[in-house]
């Protein structure tokens, strides 16, 4: 056996003794990839990340569906949490393109804000949660229409 044929084998044995971990993943995302249960991946696909804001405004409480759904995320975001507790998130705020670097940045702070005392409400550590405002800095969605304005006024949860 040459040494070239011996590596090739050793690669070809030590990927069959990772496929076990593998297995026993979720399957429940998209693309039938596999989700590792705790995973950024897990909470996008199964909780959902984010909660979106009317224009000018950082409350999560005011009526309509828009509100009704952010609750709805957040409740889940919470029992997801507590079933992963060694998971901490940072939320990010942001904004739509319209106003001011510096207005936004504050009320990407004050989305932020809210959505963590949300959660510290509902029993998360705060220590488990940080907060950051991104403003107007990082859309999630390009254009200048309001459709994409309303997906870029949000709060963004992301695993660390």
């Amino acid at each position: 056996m040459t040494p070239r044929t011996a590596f090739l084998l050793a690669a070809l044995l030590a990927g069959c003794a990772a496929e076990p971990e593998q297995a026993a993943t979720s399957s429940a995302g998209t693309g039938g990839g596999a989700v590792v249960p705790g995973s950024q991946e897990d909470l996008v696909a199964n909780v959902g990340d984010r909660v979106f804001f009317d224009l000018d405004k950082s409350a999560l409480t005011s009526q309509g569906g828009r509100a009704r759904d952010n609750m709805a995320v957040l409740s889940r975001q919470a029992d997801w949490l507590a079933r992963y507790p060694r998971n901490a998130v940072q939320i990010a705020g942001n904004c739509d393109e319209r106003g001011t670097t510096e207005y936004n940045l504050a009320l990407g702070q004050r989305r932020a804000n809210v959505t963590k005392n949300y959660l510290v409400g509902k029993g998360l550590a705060e220590n488990r949660v940080t907060t950051i405002s991104y403003g107007k800095e990082r859309p999630t969605a390009l254009g200048s229409d309001e459709e994409a304005w309303a997906q870029n006024r949000n709060a963004i949860t992301s695993v660390r």
